[in-house]
């Protein structure tokens, strides 16, 4: 199977004879996605560092080893299957870049309701009475 690059071309200016002229100072930018993957997520967690931001992705889902015994709490499984890590200049980029799909989004089809936060609850051991074995 032949490897395909697309080609990204900025918008024409409207040339003459029908030729599509780019912008004085413009970059033709090459796609290759002969290495891409597609992945589902329906969850993420966020790492800062010094210089870069690292994103975990994922999804939520029952813990599938839980077993449920003596009331014990539900238990919800974060299966992280990817990371991506990104200057703090590029998550800006994106931050504004998805702010903006998510408007649209909204513009045409109505508010997307906020999940409800999931945070899980850190485990705290029960206080042991003074004098109590």
């Amino acid at each position: 199977m032949a490897a395909e690059l697309a080609t990204a071309r900025p918008p024409s200016n409207g040339g003459a004879n029908g030729r599509t002229e780019a912008p004085v100072g413009s970059v033709e930018v090459l796609l290759d996605e002969r290495e891409l993957r597609t992945i589902y997520i329906n969850a993420y967690r966020m790492h800062t560092l010094p210089e870069e931001v690292a994103i975990d992705l994922g999804f939520n889902m029952p813990n599938p080893n839980h077993n449920g015994q003596n009331g014990a709490q539900q238990q919800i499984l974060f299966k992280v299957t990817d990371r991506v890590v990104m200057s703090y200049s590029s998550a800006k980029r994106m931050a504004a870049a998805l702010t903006q799909l998510v408007r649209r989004y909204e513009q045409q089809v109505g508010e997307i309701p906020a999940p409800p936060r999931m945070r899980a609850r850190p485990q705290v051991a029960e206080p042991v009475a003074a004098g109590t074995p």
